[in-house]
This record gives C-alpha cells, structure tokens and sequence, in this order.
C-alpha cells in the first residue's frame, strides 16, 4: 500500500510539474518536429521547366546574379520575372543589373504617380510608363492596396488610389496597347484581419501582418477585392494576375467566381503554399479546375531550401511536415500531388501565354 502511495504521489508532482512547464510555452517558441514516419518525395528540381512570375529585386551585386542564375539552372528555373514597384532611375538601374541575362530576367516597373492630385497627371504617367517599356519593361507590378491605396510603386505612390479609380483607366488602356499584364496585390487572407489571439489559427503571421482597420476611410478585405474586380471588368482588354491567389485563401470560390467571370483574370499562387498546404485536397481540386488561369510565383529571397519546398508542395503526396521557420505558421503541411499535366500548366504554359512566347 505504502508502495502504491509513493508511485501515485510521484505521478501527482509529475503532473503538476509538466503543466507548469506547459504553462510555460510560448507559441512563437513552439516547434514541433511530426512523428508520423509516412513515405516523403525526395525532389531535387521542378518536374517542368518552371517561369517564376513572381519575384522581386532581392539580390545587390552582380555576382548575386550570377549566383541566382545557377540556383534557378539547379532548380529547372527558365525565366523570372522581376517585379521592381520601380520608375525612373530606379527601374533604370535594375535593368542595368540583370541586363547580363536577357533570356533568364524579365523587368517589370511600376506606376508613376507624381503629381496625381492635380488634374492630367496621366499624361506624364503614362509616358513614364511607354519610357520604362522602351526600358524593357515586360508588365507591370507589383501593385499593391491593403485599404489606403497603391503603396507599392516607387518613389512615388498612388495612396488615396484604389485600382478601380476612374483616373486610372489611361494608364490600364495604355498596358493593354502594349500588352503589358499588371500585377497587383489586394488585401491580405483572412487571418490577418481577425483578432489575433487565441482562436485565430495563423495567429504569429496573424500578429506579424495584422490590418488595423480602426482608419477611417480604409478599405477592408471584401471592398478591396470589389475594387479589384471592377477594374478587370472595366478593362477587359488589360490582363491583370492577382497575386497571391487575390489573398482569398480561406475561400478561394472568391477568386474562382471572378475567374469565371473575366478571361482577363489570372492569378499566382505567390507566397500562398502554407495558405493551401494544410488543405490538399481542395486546394488542389481548386488548382485543377483553375488550370489555365494560375501562375508559379515565389516573393521569396532565392534560395534552394525555399524552391524546394515550393515543389515539395505541388508536386508531393507527402503528409504531415513542417517549415514553421519558413512560413511562420504552426499548421501541418500536405503535398497536393497535382496531376502533370496541371503542373505544366502552372509552372509555364500559363505564363507563356500571358507573356506571349507561344
């Protein structure tokens, strides 16, 4: 009996002592390791030929660029395309820097918006914009309106200018007599405008890229994404790719109703591979039916790690991984194992077709 006694009072302090020390952690601290020993791809390069359509002016020397040309030549990376936000001598000198890789590089500029609160600043904008394609911009982007306006372009931003404003019909007319795809950025998913405390299942990005709505004035997620449909509506000769699957990944029937709806719509799955990871199976039946309209992109630093994990997702049936470092999320991750004939499509007839290489 006395026995029994001290074995239950060891297993009583033990308790005690492992909820305190769960007491005790942190989330942002958490990271598990998955203990499932299930079958796991071994991929070491894309399954096609890839055109990454979304990348951004990451790197600062010129041998950064050769690096990066050998990691893409690793990975089965064609083409980038380099979304710059950038006019003037800005986008200028980016040109210069990739210039040693015309077939590897695309350059795309941004919008010019100086003096855009007096009348006729298009004139100059879109002379900006017909300079930067001479340049050698091939579209433009990013744009980018979480609820004040365009604040991507530089060095002067659009704040105050939704993309559906009147004022910038001339410069979308002007893309489409140049056929030059514009890529913007609306809102951000779900996560980031609900509370982020302990219900909210994205709750470090939650907190990280949390949308204060207290503004007067701003825009939320639903209205953005309103303004985003009213200008590929009101330009149907523009091609417009709303990146990071239009940041509707909780519900992507949202983006799914406006490709229905508008053949100048397309979107990439940019920095989105968390997003639809944990969801396998819809988000891969989303892809599937969605096949002509999405686009490989990345919004990431190049690195081989980073690649990977992007193939690892599209192309895999592994189950139940983690790369909380990568994505700062605490959810599992599932291969989509998406048919090859959908992948191509994905990693580069799509974007052959926008950028008109077939």
């Amino acid at each position: 009996m006395k026995k029994i006694f001290v074995a239950c009072a060891f297993m009583v302090a033990h308790h005690a002592f492992a909820q305190t020390e769960a007491d005790k952690l942190l989330l942002n601290n958490y990271r598990p390791v998955s203990i499932y020993k299930t079958p796991a791809a071994n991929i070491q390069k894309a399954a096609f030929p890839i055109i990454d359509m979304h990348s951004h002016d990451y790197i600062q020397t010129q041998k950064d660029v050769d690096d990066w040309v050998k990691l893409m030549d690793k990975m089965n990376i064609l083409k980038t395309m380099v979304l710059t936000y950038a006019t003037g001598k800005g986008f200028d000198s980016a040109v210069e820097k990739y210039s040693k890789y015309p077939g590897r590089f695309e350059l795309w500029c941004g919008f010019d918006y100086t003096g855009y609160s007096a009348p006729g600043w298009q004139k100059h904008a879109v002379e900006e914009l017909e300079r930067c394609y001479k340049k050698g911009a091939k579209g433009v982007g990013e744009l980018g309106d979480k609820g004040e306006g365009e604040l991507y372009s530089k060095p002067t931003p659009g704040k105050g200018l939704h993309i559906d404003d009147p004022q910038m019909k001339p410069l979308f007319e002007k893309c489409a007599a140049l056929r030059m795809p514009v890529s913007i950025h609306v809102a951000e998913d779900e996560w980031m405008y609900e509370t982020p405390d302990s219900t909210n299942d994205g709750l470090m990005n939650a907190f990280k890229w949390h949308v204060d709505m207290n503004k007067t004035g701003k825009l939320d997620h639903d209205a953005l994404i309103r303004s985003l449909e009213n200008a590929v509506r009101d330009n149907p000769k523009t091609i417009f790719i709303a990146c990071h699957l239009a940041n509707s990944c909780s519900n992507l029937q949202v983006l799914g109703n406006m490709l229905d709806k508008y053949p100048n719509l397309y979107a990439d799955i940019a920095a989105r591979y968390a997003e639809i990871a944990p969801v396998p199976r819809y988000a891969a039946a989303f892809i599937t039916k969605y096949q002509d309209r999405l686009l490989y992109g990345t919004d990431n630093s190049p690195e081989e790690h980073m690649y990977l994990t992007t193939f690892r997702i599209l192309e895999s049936a592994d189950e139940h991984f983690y790369e909380t470092e990568m994505f700062n999320y605490h959810w599992a991750l599932y291969g989509l194992d998406l048919p090859k004939e959908v992948l191509e499509k994905l990693y580069r007839k799509n974007a052959e077709k926008i950028l008109n290489e077939k």
